[in-house]
């Protein structure tokens, strides 16, 4: 889709989620990016975080039974909202189960749903594809199962929207997550065409040589976990920031850079005479 910026008329922001899933690894923490189909018509071929839209669905489950360790109330004061919060924390967890194949709830037992037999393996992954085509939704998934989801899991960290002079535009809230120790993630060959386990340094320094294409937005994230040594001390890193997120909404200068709020040139950017085109 094409806008002309002569109309006058952002793009309204859609509101979205992502989640950053890590692991411990050898010398520090790695963190799970998936390459997004070269065919798509949002940011192909770049790296990314497991991520996308609301559903309507989504927001069924502040009232549903399936989510109970996170009421909406609380949800909502952790992200600023009047209602409707625990939507976002669903969205996380359903794009990371449809699009790299984990899933962070918990069985009757209250321990992390396991997927590594084969069986269990084979289930899910027909429930995924299920999901991905329109034919189950994610709470049925949940039911069947006797799930619940793990929302405590995920930690709120940061709020990003894209540029206002942007085509497709997404108001979106960022969670990190402990990968779940008994899965293993697979892109969807659809949205996605490769999951791979990075060091934040190692994708940091491949993007800077131009091989490992990433957004602004998963550039400072990258940035703000490189010296962790650990999931554990990240976790708390990011618990010491809840409550002072600030949304973040770069500008594109008229040379393509983005700016961000505090920087050098970010209010130059927001004129007439400083603005980038809009791009397609």
């Amino acid at each position: 889709m094409n806008v002309k910026k002569e109309s006058g008329t952002p793009v309204p922001a859609l509101p979205a989620a992502t989640v950053t899933i890590v692991r411990d690894a050898g010398d520090g923490i790695e963190v799970l990016m998936m390459r997004r189909n070269l065919k798509s018509g949002f940011v192909p071929g770049m790296y990314v975080f497991p991520g996308g839209g609301l559903d309507e669905a989504d927001l069924l489950f502040k009232n549903n039974g399936l989510c109970s360790c996170l009421d909406d109330a609380a949800a909502c004061a952790a992200l600023g909202l009047a209602a409707d919060g625990v939507g976002y924390w669903v969205a996380a967890i359903r794009e990371a189960f449809e699009e790299a194949g984990l899933l962070l709830a918990r069985d009757r037992a209250g321990d992390i749903v396991k997927l590594c037999d084969a069986q269990a393996s084979v289930r899910f992954d027909t429930y995924r594809r299920q999901l991905n085509a329109g034919e189950l939704d994610f709470a049925a998934i949940l039911q069947a199962e006797g799930l619940q989801l793990a929302a405590d899991q995920l930690t709120y960290f940061a709020h990003w929207i894209t540029p206002i002079t942007a085509p497709r535009r997404y108001d979106t809230r960022f969670f990190m997550a402990e990968a779940p120790a008994e899965q293993e993630p697979f892109h969807d060959d659809h949205e996605t065409i490769a999951a791979t386990w990075i060091s934040p340094g190692e994708a940091l320094t491949l993007h800077k040589r131009g091989e490992f294409e990433m957004r602004t937005p998963t550039v400072r994230t990258l940035e703000t976990f490189a010296d962790c040594s650990n999931v554990a001390g990240l976790r708390r890193s990011l618990h010491s920031i809840q409550g002072n997120v600030q949304a973040l909404m770069p500008r594109i200068g008229k040379d393509g850079r983005r700016y961000l709020p505090g920087e050098s040139g970010y209010e130059e950017a927001g004129t007439k005479e400083g603005a980038g085109q809009w791009q397609n």
